[in-house]
């Protein structure tokens, strides 16, 4: 029987002013290695940083895997586990009939989850979890490298 991967994902966004500069990071860790990534976007929300997180993460793990996904964003873990079925019967659309706000990030993250088992937990940010103090930490140190370049 063939043993499907597991991977344990961390990720977190970052945000100043919101709308605002913005930053993401994820750490991924499979049999005791570590890899980190992150990226920024010169205007942007918190949240939308916050799906970029997990949508750049799940890129990178290419073979369907089982994946623990924490992250501190009730956001983005109550909208995919709970919101995003409806959105998606609903043709995009909010029980007001209102547009699905940063829909392009969810449709993104929706496929890239396809391939995937996750379980999707939320961490308390803040609050001394290791890892999801560690990507807090390099969400903030990419947006801080950004605002050198942008001012």
């Amino acid at each position: 029987m063939l043993k499907i991967p597991q991977i344990e994902i961390y990720t977190d966004g970052a945000c100043r002013g919101n709308p605002g500069p913005g930053a993401w990071a994820a750490l991924l860790r499979y049999q005791g290695k570590q890899k980190t990534i992150s990226g920024t976007e010169a205007s942007t929300t918190n949240n939308r940083m916050e799906l970029m997180a997990a949508i750049q993460a799940l890129r990178i793990v290419k073979k369907p895997c089982q994946i623990t996904l924490s992250t501190d964003s009730q956001y983005v873990q109550k909208g995919f586990t709970e919101w995003l079925p409806q959105w998606k019967r609903r043709a995009w659309l909010t029980t007001n009939k209102k547009p699905v706000k940063n829909s392009d990030l969810w449709r993104e993250l929706a496929a890239q989850a396809e391939k995937h088992q996750i379980c999707w937990e939320w961490v308390k940010g803040h609050n001394g979890h290791p890892e999801n103090e560690q990507v807090d930490s390099l969400a903030n140190a990419a947006l801080d490298t950004l605002l050198k370049k942008l001012y």
